[in-house]
């Protein structure tokens, strides 16, 4: 910690992926400065995702600033483990400043001086510079009437779900038709349990397209370059993210010839204690295959204007699960 005579440069909030990365970069400018992390490096990582969770990018991808790969399987997806161990490798490494268990509870300032006073669980920091790296995605959000279930059904939010097993026998509901969400109820049919999915009006991707994982090609062509603010003026909001599988496809379609049962929106709770969905499905669906060629398009665009030899193939099973590899995946 420091006082008054010693004021860092600046200070990271956060020591996940991005606030190790910044980390990285304030220490190669020789900047003194120090990473507060409330609990462990990549905390969010350890306990906001399920057992089986795996990086939504390929491994060639999930790497750390000034770092490559050159593993054996460049095309595969990290397990949750795994990334935090990379995490915790690359702040040793580097000898990152990271000061663990230490929760800020208070940021206040500039002063007159420029200087920020943070309050933490450990005492008083004060910088010059503050980066909040603490994510966006630690605060749960239920519908205003979740309060009104059943008190007998059991309520959880996605970074607490851990496995199938782990919850109670009988049929589950799953709210949303994100990345986590799909990707959950999947897990959860494929382990032989009833599930029902309400779906929610959210985009999707194919996980690989004309011979690529999809991930490269929508860095390389700078689909994912769109600042945040340009998204929201366009959009009113950030979108949630889009359905993306790890390692194959995910689509409704294909979680629906796995035995999912797709529903609209969830609405809320009836009078006699009856679930309500909205009669939104076939436009939750549409507008997920239409945002699944949209981005096709405009990789296509992006392979004629660059002359890159990717040719148009079919999917092969490998990226589909269950009944929907059967005819090729067609909901790719």
């Amino acid at each position: 910690m420091t006082d008054d005579a010693n004021i860092l440069d600046a200070v990271v909030v956060g020591a996940g992926w991005a606030g190790l990365g910044v980390s990285y970069s304030l220490a190669r400018q020789g900047l003194h400065h120090a990473v507060l992390e409330r609990g462990r490096i990549g905390e969010t990582w350890r306990t906001q995702r399920w057992d089986s969770f795996r990086m939504n990018t390929p491994n060639v991808q999930t790497v750390m600033p000034g770092d490559f790969y050159d593993g054996s399987d460049p095309f595969g997806a990290l397990t949750r483990d795994q990334f935090v161990a990379l995490l915790e490798d690359f702040a040793r490494r580097n000898e990152l400043p990271v000061e663990p268990d230490t929760v800020v509870t208070e940021l206040s300032g500039g002063n007159r001086n420029g200087v920020y006073r943070l309050t933490t669980s450990r005492g008083t920091v004060l910088a010059r510079n503050v980066v909040i790296a603490s994510g966006d995605l630690n605060c749960p959000v239920r519908p205003v009437f979740a309060a009104a279930l059943p008190l007998g059904l059991r309520q959880i939010d996605a970074s607490d779900y851990r496995s199938a097993a782990d919850l109670p026998a009988g049929a589950v509901l799953v709210v949303g038709s994100g990345q986590s969400d799909a990707q959950i109820a999947e897990e959860l049919a494929e382990a032989g349990r009833r599930v029902f999915l309400a779906t929610s009006r959210v985009g999707r991707l194919s996980r690989r397209y004309r011979g690529r994982d999809i991930m490269l090609w929508l860095v390389e062509s700078g689909f994912l370059d769109v600042r945040r603010d340009e998204i929201i003026r366009l959009a009113g909001r950030i979108p949630p993210r889009g359905l993306l599988g790890v390692e194959h496809t995910i689509s409704l379609q294909g979680l629906g010839a796995q035995g999912v049962v797709l529903l609209g929106r969830f609405a809320g709770v009836e009078d006699d204690g009856r679930l309500s969905f909205a009669d939104d499905l076939e436009e939750h669906v549409r507008f997920a295959d239409e945002a699944s060629a949209n981005v096709k398009r405009y990789i296509d665009e992006y392979i004629s204007r660059s002359g890159i030899d990717a040719p148009f193939r079919n999917p092969t099973s490998g990226d589909c699960r269950s009944a929907a590899a059967e005819s090729g995946c067609p909901f790719s």
